[in-house]
């Protein structure tokens, strides 16, 4: 009894305490303790370990914005409603809609937004930690979490910003409970980039090496030393400070001389990280359900026709927009299937057994889907199709590929007119699949690409109203190596960024989605549409669409 008794004090003495207090005072325990969360070493590591795997699933495999870039930006046509890509894809383009009974994007927005939240308290955590003696193992292990925290915020903010219209900036070591003011998208760009450079700046330290490697469940499979972690996150930010342009006039202004130096010390080869359907890492769409049929995926040949050297091309744009029909791609591009027929294409369409598999399109074999007729054809992207028939046991699929990085450098040095330097990476992948070789021949920014009738790529020519086509410049060129090497790779596959800020979208096509309506509901702020003719159109632009 009286263990017993002993036992029965203490919550006693804690009521009678409460009962004396102010009984209007009550602890809300739905508003976390930040400290309290991140008490263990192991939480703290934890939540930034697995923080770049959260932020890249809310675009690749979360969210339905990453079709509805897909078909804004004519990398893919779908006619279907599901995850609203048959009205984003349609021509004349219609706004986004924001209000209380519609309203997009809202997953993608509350997703970055949180983590960044949460990763920003880690680091914080992770602060008062170490500043209190604490370690998770090492001097070194400290600053490398600490690092991969900064980084993860940024990569949050930095999607926040290609996609919105602005957002809230969070930093590690803003008070947990502040709410920032919403800041235009260039703003948290700019924020996202100096949280790169502090990442970058612990890492850097002397004392941060021992840190390093990256443990494997970080990017699922790969352990970056520091030189590659130092490579991955300068291979962030030329993606970054060259796509968050909303316009042809903002994307000349960027900085590209930073972003040549970014690319040039980024990753020296493909990233490639494990993909399964129980693995919490996901391909998304490229690896899953566009490989159904043809209603759920196809190619428009408004710009992938750019590879045709037949005239097939350049007859369909002599047709009106809603009576184009069906053609063969002809070229001498080996990432598209060869063949005079379609049956000898079919016949060279086989499945790819890894992300390197040529040819990348594929002409099906399955049955055609009737849809608008400038959005239908032959041809599937089938360059990750192997990570659907390998899902469930695991598939190498490449996060970053070391291509985005050449032509990311092809584009700055075309900008700061080293035209022969441009030329050199274009080559990297243009002659491997077929095309003529620009070094030598391509030296300046007004040439033609060389190959006469067999040129690729072959552009919509404004002398003739878009009706016919020419031979494209070194820009050109470079625009088309982006596209086929780059299709369908991450959220938004650079399509849609790198076209709106080269000024290649369908007129009116939004330029960015608008903060949620439930955002602004709780902000106390009016609701706004984008795009369709609104704010943040896109113009008529260089392809005549």
């Amino acid at each position: 009894m009286r263990v017993l008794f002993r036992c029965l004090t203490a919550p006693l003495t804690v009521l009678a305490t409460a009962a004396c207090s102010d009984p209007l005072v009550v602890e809300n325990l739905d508003n976390p303790d930040v400290e309290r969360v991140f008490a263990l070493p192991a939480t703290i590591e934890q939540t930034i370990g697995s923080g770049y795997q959260t932020c890249r699933n809310t675009g690749q495999a979360n969210g339905g914005t990453y079709t509805q870039l897909n078909t804004m930006a004519l990398e893919g046509y779908s006619q279907l409603n599901n995850f609203n890509m048959g009205p984003r894809a349609a021509i004349p383009r219609v706004p986004i809609l924001n209000n209380r009974t519609t309203s997009e994007a809202f997953g993608e927005f509350s997703g970055w937004s949180r983590q960044a939240r949460t990763e920003a308290n880690a680091v914080a955590a992770l602060d008062r930690l170490t500043e209190s003696g604490g370690t998770l193992g090492s001097v070194g292990a400290n600053l490398r979490t600490r690092a991969f925290g900064f980084f993860v915020v940024a990569c949050n903010l930095g999607h926040l910003s290609l996609l919105f219209d602005s957002a809230a900036v969070v930093r590690p070591g803003m008070p947990s409970e502040e709410t920032p003011p919403l800041s235009g998208a260039q703003e948290v760009m700019t924020a996202a980039l100096a949280l790169m450079d502090s990442a970058l700046g612990i890492a850097n330290r002397p004392e941060a090496v021992a840190g390093f490697p990256t443990p494997t469940a970080w990017l699922s499979g790969p352990a970056l030393s520091r030189d590659q972690f130092v490579r991955f996150v300068r291979s962030f930010k030329a993606r970054f400070r060259a796509a968050v342009a909303r316009t042809p006039a903002q994307r000349v202004a960027v900085d590209w001389n930073a972003v040549l130096a970014d690319a040039e010390n980024g990753l020296t080869a493909d990233l490639v990280v494990g993909v399964a359907g129980t693995s919490g890492w996901s391909a998304g769409w490229p690896g899953g359900t566009m490989h159904t049929d043809a209603a759920w995926h196809q190619l428009s040949m408004m710009q992938w026709g750019f590879a045709d050297t037949s005239g097939a091309y350049s007859d369909w744009l002599k047709v009106p927009l809603l009576e184009r029909g069906y053609f063969l791609v002809k070229t001498p591009d080996k990432r598209w299937p060869s063949g005079e027929t379609r049956a000898a294409q079919q016949a060279a369409s086989a499945i790819p057994t890894s992300y390197t598999s040529k040819p990348y399109v594929q002409n099906r074999s399955d049955q055609d889907t009737p849809g608008a007729a400038w959005g239908t054809s032959f041809y599937n992207h089938f360059r990750y199709r192997y990570v659907r028939l390998n899902s469930n046991a695991g598939a190498p699929f490449p996060e970053f590929l070391k291509a985005e990085l050449d032509l990311l450098a092809a584009e700055a040095l075309i900008r700061l007119n080293r035209i022969p330097e441009a030329a050199a990476k274009l080559d990297i992948t243009r002659v491997p699949n077929g095309l003529e070789r620009l070094s030598g021949v391509v030296t300046t920014a007004t040439q033609v690409v060389p190959g006469g009738t067999r040129c690729v790529p072959r552009v919509p020519d404004p002398a003739t109203q878009f009706t016919s086509v020419v031979c494209g410049t070194i820009m050109e060129a470079m625009k088309y190596e982006k596209r086929i090497e780059l299709a369908f790779n991450v959220f938004a596959a650079e399509w849609f960024f790198d076209s709106r800020g080269w000024g290649d979208l369908v007129n009116n096509t939004p330029l960015e989605y608008p903060v949620p309506q439930a955002e602004l509901d709780a902000r106390q702020k009016p609701f706004y549409n984008l795009g369709g003719g609104g704010p943040s159109s896109a113009l008529r632009g260089t392809y005549g669409f």
